[in-house]
């Protein structure tokens, strides 16, 4: 049981490890949306999803070793949670701790993440807001109404507030 518990210490330190390069990508993602910056943000979210990759194949391993442990122990696995482990391991007070610490450094970890991603979720969806604004004031300008000017025989020329001349067309 020993084995088990150290290997899942090992696994959890290295999903901490993962989550803060991962977070430290959400950080510097701030700045780049901030700035709109789409060939950064790009290079960012392919940069999250090799960490993602890797924090998928950490989880895999995590699990596995938690349905030995629920074997083990002769539960079940959906019961078995870190902090029933960590309850569990009076006996082993150095697993019990070192169970704990990696617990609460990733529960950190993953409670800023949370909040990172909140924030930038706000600020995407300020940019999109703002794009739609652009996109439905430029809409609004191809079609302004006719002004009253007039020629040197008092026709109307008909001219409108913006001329139709490179504007963008949204529906293509």
């Amino acid at each position: 049981m020993a084995s088990l518990v150290e290997n899942l210490v090992e696994t959890l330190e290295g999903e901490n490890s993962e989550y803060q390069m991962l977070l430290e990508l959400s950080r510097s993602k701030t700045q780049i949306i901030v700035n709109a910056d789409l060939e950064k943000l790009q290079k960012v979210t392919d940069d999250e999803q090799i960490i993602v990759d890797r924090i998928n194949n950490l989880e895999r391993r995590r699990i596995q070793i938690m349905n030995d442990v629920a074997k083990i122990l002769n539960t079940d696995v959906e019961g078995l949670k870190l902090e029933t482990l960590i309850s569990l391991l009076d006996k082993a007070p150095k697993d019990q701790k070192n169970l704990s610490l990696v617990h609460d450094k990733l529960k950190a970890t993953l409670r800023e993440m949370k909040l990172l991603n909140e924030r930038n979720e706000s600020l995407l969806n300020s940019a999109i807001e703002m794009v739609e604004f652009d996109l439905s004031l430029i809409q609004a300008m191809k079609t302004a109404p006719e002004t009253a000017n007039y020629n040197k025989g008092a026709y109307n020329t008909g001219s409108v507030l913006m001329s139709s001349s490179g504007s963008f067309d949204a529906k293509q």
